[in-house]
């Protein structure tokens, strides 16, 4: 039963910015070039171990390559926001989902973020502080001007909402 004032669990809406695909499989692909590079170098040093030291190469970079076409579309089909004049919604999580909501007179804070990765892929990260214990939302591969535009939106739901956010 939902009353008035009620926040209830329900899907958001919005999708993340299709370049997130982009910026997940060049981080995938980045972690995956640090190990490769390591046994390839200790590989090139240690002649005794060459064989199976390439092999664990090759089977890294194939797993990561793997990973990087198949997750990030995955994730890009599963992750989901939306903001109300209520709340913050958000779905994350692949094999484990997780749904939440940060009423607006929960949030303590709105910051956006922007790596040296996501500049390039003109992306930011909103993140929502709430005085949950559980930790702030964050809604990470949103086009950057969407995110600013966001992040001020949210400032001025959460000054006019009622409460002290504790």
């Amino acid at each position: 039963m939902t009353g008035e004032g009620t926040v209830r669990l329900r899907p958001p809406d919005n999708t993340l910015s299709e370049r997130a695909v982009g910026w997940w499989r060049t981080r995938l692909l980045v972690a995956a070039f640090g190990p490769v590079a390591v046994l390839g170098v200790l590989a090139a040093s240690i002649g005794p171990a060459t064989t199976w030291l390439l092999a664990a190469a090759v089977a890294v970079a194939v797993i990561g390559v793997a990973g990087a076409v198949f997750f990030p579309s995955w994730w890009y089909r599963l992750h989901r926001w939306e903001v109300t004049d209520e709340a913050v919604y958000i779905r994350t999580g692949a094999f484990w989902q997780e749904w939440r909501i940060a009423p607006m007179s929960r949030i303590q804070t709105v910051d956006t973020v922007r790596g040296p990765l996501e500049r390039v892929f003109r992306l930011s990260t909103v993140t929502v502080t709430t005085a949950s214990s559980k930790g702030a939302l964050r809604i990470e591969g949103l086009d950057h001007e969407l995110a600013a535009e966001l992040a001020a939106q949210l400032t001025r739901v959460t000054q006019a909402t009622p409460g002290d956010a504790t």
